[in-house]
């Protein structure tokens, strides 16, 4: 395969724009092709990164933009910008234009000072030396004010604290208590920022870690001062595929009020179209469910639940969860710093079901974005 078109297949490989067969196919050179491997790796975590540069700057300057505005027109109690701030605001606002102009005039000045001089008879030495330094003089005086406009720009900025609106938009769960969860990726695509709800309603902030498109799998860091690492998680997270017919449950909030519980079993092996990632599970499900827990009677995760479907009621798809091991591999690639410390043991097995859910809950997470 050529270099070119290989680049080309890594990245419609990560955008998960590749047909079953062909994603397939790419799977399995992964496996036997560490440089491919390498690449896609290579790929995800610098398109990551840019992705997340580019929206920390935007939303940056956007929330300084709107915070200044509304405060100068009133509609937020907040003090207007007064004397040097007020110059740095408009400075701010009009400085495109204001260096067209300063250029335009710098050009024009040059040009006509080259004319006079041309046309003007000789200066003597001493008018030249001290023309010099009155030039100097108003550069030094120029930069004097531009280090005061910064320095005013740096004092007037401040901590806004907004309570912006969010969405409920799927289901997460534990996969180490010090606050790595996983979800699907498109719980979480496009977001500015993400936070997460246990089942008492507390918020925590959280940080996208490693995506991986093509798996639709996510990883989030929990990074909030409140939150206090849970104790040890009680399901474990299976490395191999399930029985058909095994009986299943999961628990999500598919409603914003509170979670959910469904029950129902393991129907297909693959997902549509033969999906070797995905297998099919019959039971009720919406799309809040999306990134919940799939677990089986010995509480233990045998997949994500990530969608349905449409035109065939109860029929529901499911990453199964040996790809999370997966995900944190290549997690570890870029950056072997991140331990991620899974459970691979489950504590639940031999209790009821109601038992084993009231263990559960408080790893499950409501995930909202906006």
């Amino acid at each position: 395969m050529e270099e070119i078109q290989l680049i080309e297949a890594v990245e419609r490989y990560i955008r998960g724009e590749m047909k079953t067969d062909e994603r397939v196919y790419f799977e399995q050179l992964r496996k036997t092709n560490p440089e491919v491997d390498q690449m896609v790796v290579e790929h995800t975590l610098f398109i990551h990164q840019m992705n997340e540069v580019g929206e920390l700057r935007k939303f940056k300057s956007t929330l300084n933009e709107v915070h200044t505005d509304l405060a100068e027109k009133g509609l937020i109690n907040s003090d207007r910008l007064k004397g040097n701030a007020k110059v740095v605001y408009l400075w701010k606002k009009y400085k495109r234009v204001a260096a067209i102009a300063a250029s335009i005039a710098g050009i024009t000045t040059l040009i006509i000072s080259l004319l006079v001089w041309s046309l003007s008879p000789k200066i003597e030495s001493s008018q030249v030396k001290q023309l010099v330094k009155e030039v100097n003089g108003l550069k030094n005086k120029d930069r004097e004010l531009d280090n005061k406009i910064k320095d005013v720009d740096n004092k007037s900025e401040k901590k806004v604290i907004l309570n912006p609106t969010y969405r409920y938009n799927g289901t997460g769960f534990m996969i180490d208590s010090k606050g790595y969860l996983v979800t699907n990726a498109h719980v979480v695509r496009n977001a500015t920022t993400v936070v997460v709800q246990n089942k008492k309603g507390e918020n925590f902030n959280t940080r996208v870690v490693f995506t991986d498109f093509a798996k639709d799998l996510v990883i989030l860091k929990i990074e909030d001062d409140s939150f206090k690492n849970l104790t040890s998680i009680p399901y474990g997270i299976s490395k191999s595929s399930s029985d058909l017919a095994e009986s299943i449950y999961t628990l999500g909030y598919p409603r914003n009020d509170e979670m959910v519980y469904g029950q129902g079993y393991l129907s297909a092996k693959t997902g549509l179209n033969g999906d070797s990632i995905n297998c099919q599970i019959t039971i009720a499900a919406n799309p809040g469910n999306s990134g919940g827990p799939v677990l089986n009677h010995n509480g233990e995760v045998i997949g994500i639940l990530s969608t349905r479907q449409v035109s065939a009621d109860g029929v529901v798809f499911a990453i199964q969860s040996k790809y999370i091991y997966s995900v944190l591999n290549d997690l570890k690639k870029f950056d072997t710093s991140m331990k991620v410390k899974t459970p691979a043991v489950s504590s639940l097995k031999g209790m009821d079901r109601t038992q084993q859910v009231k263990k559960i809950e408080d790893y499950v997470f409501m995930v909202k974005v906006n």
